[in-house]
Formats: C-alpha cells, sequence, structure tokens
C-alpha cells in the first residue's frame, strides 16, 4: 500500500513539475489592440461617439456595433444636412475595422433631395475615427500624458 501511495505522490509531482519553469509573459510597453467588452474594439467604439458626439444620435447598437445618427442640420447652411452610419466591424484596431457611410441632402423648392456626398468626406471621418482610437489606446497605457 506504501508503494502505491509513493508512486502516485511522485507521479503526480512529475506531472506538476514542468508548470514550475515557465517563464511568466513580458508585459508590453503599449495597451492591446483587440479590447472587446463590448463585442467590437472599445477604442473604435469610443473615437466614433466622440467623433460625432455633436451629431444628434438615432440609433446606438453596442453590440453590433452601428451607431446611426439623425438629420444633422449645420446652422453655417440651413439648406443641407448629414445622416452618418458608423460601422465598427472588427474586435481588432485596424484601419479595415471601421466603416463610414453619409448621406446627404440639400433643401430645393420641392423639399429634400438626395445630394453628392462631398470628395473625401467619409475617408476624413474614417481617419479621424482611427486617429482618435489610437490616442485612446496610448493613453490607456499612460494615462498620465
Amino acid at each position: 500500500m506504501r508503494r502505491v501511495a509513493t508512486l502516485f505522490f511522485l507521479s503526480s509531482l512529475a506531472l506538476l513539475a514542468p508548470a514550475c519553469g515557465k517563464k511568466k509573459p513580458k508585459l508590453s510597453s503599449e495597451a492591446p489592440a483587440r479590447v472587446t467588452t463590448l463585442g467590437i474594439n472599445a477604442y473604435l467604439w469610443r473615437a466614433s461617439l466622440d467623433t460625432i458626439g455633436f451629431m444628434p444620435l438615432a440609433q446606438v447598437d453596442s453590440n453590433g456595433g452601428v451607431i446611426i445618427t439623425d438629420w444633422y442640420v449645420s446652422p453655417q447652411s440651413a439648406n443641407e444636412r448629414v445622416k452618418v452610419t458608423i460601422t465598427v466591424l472588427d474586435t481588432e484596431l485596424r484601419a479595415d475595422a471601421v466603416k463610414v457611410n453619409v448621406q446627404r441632402q440639400t433643401l430645393g423648392a420641392t423639399g429634400w433631395t438626395e445630394a453628392n456626398v462631398r470628395a473625401g468626406t467619409v475617408q476624413r471621418l474614417e481617419e479621424t475615427i482611427l486617429a482618435k482610437a489610437r490616442d485612446l489606446r496610448r493613453s490607456a497605457i499612460a494615462p498620465g500624458r
């Protein structure tokens, strides 16, 4: 019986011994690119909300990663309005993980009519969101900066 107990003790010790020699993982000097408490990338989500924070929101779905604004009329041009849809597509902080769609209408004699979005508007919005998301990621690791 004592041999069985000794054999059992030594075999369990042999199984646990390899775990003692593992190195601890190195800590990164950057915040992780994948922050997914929402099911999508939290940096892109927060940056998207910050970017269009001046516009009224019609629908916000943090699980699906969709933000839809209501029609926004700028005080500088009362005969023009825009509506923005932002979709966060991934859990990674990447350039292709955010998609922006902009609709523009102008006020004419017959009411609101669809108009072309100015060149570069969608790209500028996406770049602004990505830049803010990168800043949020940097500030997550170094909040004092």
